[in-house]
């Protein structure tokens, strides 16, 4: 049966929130946990020290947890703490750019690529899986075709590497170095107040015409509609995907967490997750149409 994982938090949340959500993440039925701050380093409200201590306390709870890095590393102090992370040893390690996957690949650790890397190839797979690879994640504007290609590829050379796939959430497109909810409020990038704390699901971005276009979320640009693949989950477990990824959200994880498990395991879910937010749904990437598309 296809898996269930939960990605790294994208958000700025406090930390009493970061483990309020994890201390009921335990207890749903997802398979895989990844942990840490993918986005900004100057979101500090957890430190190194509580991510493996909340890593030990739910590996106690019988999930598989993975740490993750963050997509944009700019400075001294994140390769510290990039290292720090690709130093131990008790859990896998999430890519999400080259300097980890460099730093993962030199200390001989276990490690998966995150959606943010960007594999488009069977020979990248296989030269990754020489020197540590255990899994992959499907870009996120990669659709099934791309998908069926590189499966096969890969099962045709006889290395068992799971995939990945985004399937909820807003979908992380873009970094920078620079700050958009700190220039929002006129505020410098190394002194923005931490207003990120305010929008704790990103900042809404819209057209003249009042369409949801992006959402901010300080240096990372999201989608401004919410891509859900829960109908595609039969067609992802008849080609041969091993986790569904849903990107956690403040509200609502727990029925939509629920859906999902719902749908994997055959049965039909009452009511489908997107009657539960605002945010318009979209699927386009993975029919090889617009993103931002909605196909029925």
């Amino acid at each position: 049966m296809m898996k269930l994982s939960l990605g790294p938090i994208l958000w700025f949340w406090s930390k009493q929130t970061v483990f309020d959500f994890y201390a009921e993440a335990a207890e749903w039925p997802v398979d895989t946990l990844y942990l840490g701050e993918a986005v900004c380093s100057r979101r500090r409200e957890l430190k190194p020290d509580d991510w493996f201590a909340l890593a030990r306390d739910l590996k106690a709870c019988g999930k598989e947890v993975v740490l993750s890095t963050q997509t944009l590393i700019e400075s001294e102090a994140d390769l510290r703490r990039l290292r720090k992370i690709c130093e131990q040893n008790e859990f896998t390690v999430e890519a999400n750019d080259q300097s980890a996957l460099q730093v993962a690949i030199r200390n001989r650790i276990p490690f998966v690529t995150g959606p943010s890397m960007n594999i488009y190839n069977v020979a990248t797979l296989v030269v990754l899986a020489k020197q540590g690879l255990r899994g992959w994640n499907l870009p996120v504007e990669l659709g099934k075709e791309t998908l069926k290609q590189l499966i096969g590829g890969v099962n045709s050379t006889g290395l068992e590497l799971p995939s990945e796939v985004f399937s909820w959430g807003f979908l992380p497109l873009a970094w920078s170095s620079r700050c958009f909810t700190a220039r929002h409020y006129n505020l410098p990038k190394d002194n923005c107040e931490f207003r990120c704390l305010q929008h704790p699901d990103g900042m809404e971005l819209r057209s003249r015409e009042s369409q949801e276009l992006f959402r901010l979320n300080g240096i990372s640009t999201l989608s401004g509609a919410r891509y859900d693949l829960m109908r595609e989950l039969p067609e992802m477990a008849a080609m041969g995907v091993g986790t569904a990824r849903l990107s956690p959200e403040l509200h609502g994880m727990a029925e939509v967490v629920q859906r999902f498990d719902q749908v994997r395991r055959g049965e039909v879910p009452k009511t489908d997750p997107l009657q539960l937010v605002e945010a318009p749904p979209c699927n386009g990437y993975w029919y090889g149409m617009p993103g931002m598309d909605q196909v029925v």
